[in-house]
């Protein structure tokens, strides 16, 4: 997720970075959680594979100029189902801050901007999980509509908050408007592709049991809560 730099000037980018502190406090506490259930060597190696497959995911696999930003994978939901939620949050901020710093250095003025966007929903979309997945679930048995509804929110989180920001820094203008809604109409794509491939991933993870207790493995994956 990139937001367009200079999209936010320097005079009002200071909420980005209260944000993006504010959601790494959250993400601190999800770690601490990760640790107390799983234990640290579990906790870093998992987040280690999330920051790997995100840095691919943003600098490997196709990404378009669109609008405001850019559309692409992010596949946040399918982190946080394989891996669970704090080792995709810490994938994400890693993973976003390598290609930032050695890869796109215009993009760090607006790495708070990104964080927040893409970490914010990714909370909310677990808070969903918890409500529409039964606790007697597991992962792997999720249904296409059950990940469809994961993945829409993640995504539709993503859009929102590329819009707030675009608003933000730039007003209710009918270009500004324009741009954005050009944006949310091409991520329709991201929207109905992710899910199919949550739902795929999952299938692979259900045939290979043998990945049942891995530590680098969520739990959840192959068992109910």
């Amino acid at each position: 997720m990139h937001i367009e730099p200079g999209l936010v000037d320097s005079t009002k980018i200071l909420l980005s970075y209260a944000t993006a502190t504010t959601a790494a406090l959250y993400a601190t506490k999800l770690a601490v959680h990760a640790v107390k259930k799983d234990g640290p060597l579990a906790l870093i190696a998992r987040a280690l594979l999330c920051v790997g497959l995100v840095f691919c995911f943003f600098e490997v696999f196709p990404h378009h100029p669109v609008g405001v930003s850019e559309v692409h994978l992010i596949l946040g939901t399918t982190l946080m189902l394989i891996f669970g939620v704090a080792p995709a949050v810490i994938g994400l901020m890693g993973g976003l801050l390598i290609q930032s710093l050695f890869f796109a250095q215009q993009d760090l003025p607006q790495y708070g901007m990104n964080v927040t966007t893409l970490l914010v929903p990714l909370f909310a979309t677990s808070a969903l999980a918890r409500r529409i997945v039964p606790a007697n679930v597991a992962y792997v048995d999720l249904s296409y509509r059950q990940a469809f509804k994961l993945s829409a929110a993640y995504q539709g989180g993503i859009v929102a908050w590329v819009a707030f920001w675009a608003i933000y820094g730039r007003g209710v203008g009918m270009e500004n408007l324009s741009q954005i809604a050009t944006f949310g109409a091409a991520y329709m794509t991201v929207v109905l592709l992710e899910p199919m491939v949550d739902v795929g991933v999952l299938a692979a993870a259900k045939a290979l049991r043998r990945l049942q207790g891995n530590p680098l493995v969520n739990q959840r994956v192959y068992s109910a809560a």
